[in-house]
């Protein structure tokens, strides 16, 4: 019933650079290859450390922040630099030996923010955007200063009297789409780390009455808050702000990121992921951009940087973590990464970045900020484990190890024409368990397991 024969593949990829069509395989196995699928070079591990290194060397030498006026925006714990700070970290987490000097940035910046957020808009979800940092700082210091005010703020919020119209004027509730990635992503992630349901809970509740007011079910769209109802673009189609879906969907990949495989909100949340992520995907222009207006680019022909890498970011996490498939977008994703590295500047300046705003606005090569710098960083830090083939992005041990016996191991299978088929945890399941548990065709598979640094692959003929 079936061959089990371990690293059976790997005589075939040795080679450095290997011009193939349709196998993606090539990226699960970890080999340092290149590939050219259509017109558009998937980049190397190493192609992907040098861009992200031009791009936070010019960041941090030009980086500054206000001590007075519009804090919201401009200070320290602003939500645009926090995005920065959020998409550095995520690097660092993924290169920690390599990372060194950008912990210390990063501590440097929490300390000076003395680990609070803007006290301005008590309730507003922009605040919030700093706290998953402080989360990730919390994660790796145990140190209880670094979320002592955030957890402060967040009770406030969850047992507070609040206004909850959804009326766009109302900033006390998440009344614009951009609020997905600024706050949500925090209280599951805080949910998580102090074992707490009420974060879950609260999340979940308020995130539902977003999407239901906020998503067109016709265009699975979302409108960036109830003023574009009745609005149009030139074209005469409906304004739907690229940067705004951006946030919303990179703000969803970050709950998924966080909430536990058997969660019983995780259903909710990859549906609208994938159900977005294709609607996204049809929306990308013929070079791989997105642009501020998603149904009238050409009223706005210019690629918009920001939400350009906020997707993504978003599609290369469904690819690594199994929730797309290669053929509805891998290729969108290295032409959207392709066109990134574009528009870095020579002295590694990220450009096409549209200003803080609230709807399409035109935008030219010399524009930035450092939400868009922290948006291409998570991008970055999926397509670095997209080319170590979907891992945790470290160099990984081959075993012979039984992975399969423990619950955790990931578990990734491919298909012969190379298609990733399915992910997940194995669960003390053997493979033919999780091949028909995924209602799979009988034939020949390559079956990657992963767990703790460690890796096996296997042949399996089901």
């Amino acid at each position: 019933d079936c061959l089990y024969q371990s690293l059976w593949y790997y005589p075939l990829f040795m080679k450095k650079s290997i011009y193939v069509s349709g196998l993606f395989l090539l990226f699960s196995l970890g080999c340092n290859v290149t590939v050219a699928n259509g017109n558009h070079t998937s980049p190397s591990y190493t192609d992907v450390e040098s861009q992200v290194k031009r791009v936070v060397s010019w960041q941090i030498d030009n980086f500054h922040y206000s001590a007075s006026g519009n804090l919201h925006d401009n200070g320290i714990a602003s939500w645009a630099h926090s995005v920065l700070y959020i998409g550095l970290s995520e690097w660092a987490t993924l290169r920690e030996e390599e990372s060194a000097a950008y912990w210390e940035w990063l501590s440097g910046i929490g300390t000076q923010s003395n680990w609070k957020m803007n006290g301005i808009y008590p309730y507003h979800a922009d605040e919030f955007c700093i706290g998953q940092f402080f989360a990730t700082m919390y994660g790796k210091h145990k140190q209880d200063k670094m979320i002592a005010g955030t957890l402060e703020r967040m009770e406030r919020v969850m047992s507070d009297t609040r206004n909850t119209s959804m009326s766009y004027r109302n900033k006390e509730a998440w009344t614009w789409c951009d609020a997905l990635f600024m706050a949500p992503p925090l209280y599951a992630r805080m949910s998580v780390l102090k074992n707490d349901t009420r974060y879950f809970e609260f999340m979940d509740k308020e995130f539902r009455k977003t999407y239901d007011y906020l998503f067109d079910k016709t265009e699975k769209l979302f409108y960036r808050d109830d003023s574009y109802f009745n609005k149009t673009e030139a074209n005469g189609k409906k304004v739907f702000w690229g940067r705004g879906n951006g946030w919303a969907i990179a703000g969803i990949a970050n709950i998924l990121k966080t909430l536990p495989a058997d969660s019983e909100y995780r259903s909710y949340y990859e549906s609208i992921f994938r159900s977005l992520a294709q609607s996204l995907i049809k929306l990308q222009d013929g070079k791989g951009a997105w642009h501020a207006s998603l149904l009238d680019p050409d009223s706005y022909p210019a690629p918009e940087t920001s939400c350009t890498a906020l997707i993504t970011y978003a599609l290369i996490y469904g690819l690594n973590s199994g929730l797309l498939t290669q053929q509805e977008a891998y290729e969108p994703a290295i032409k959207a990464w392709n066109v990134l590295c574009e528009a870095i500047h020579e002295n590694g300046k990220l450009g096409w970045v549209q200003p803080i705003g609230q709807d399409p606005k035109k935008v030219t090569k010399d524009m930035t900020a450092t939400f868009g710098v922290g948006a291409f960083l998570l991008a970055a830090t999926e397509m670095y484990k997209l080319t170590k083939g979907g891992g945790t992005g470290i160099e990984e041990e081959e075993t012979d190890e039984d992975l399969l016996s423990y619950p955790e191991t990931r578990v990734t299978i491919y298909n012969e024409q190379g298609f990733k088929v399915a992910n997940e945890l194995s669960r003390n399941r053997t493979c033919k368990a999780i091949i028909q548990n995924n209602n799979l065709p009988k034939g020949l598979y390559v079956i990657v397991l992963r767990n703790g640094g460690k890796k096996k692959v296997i042949k399996y003929l089901y």
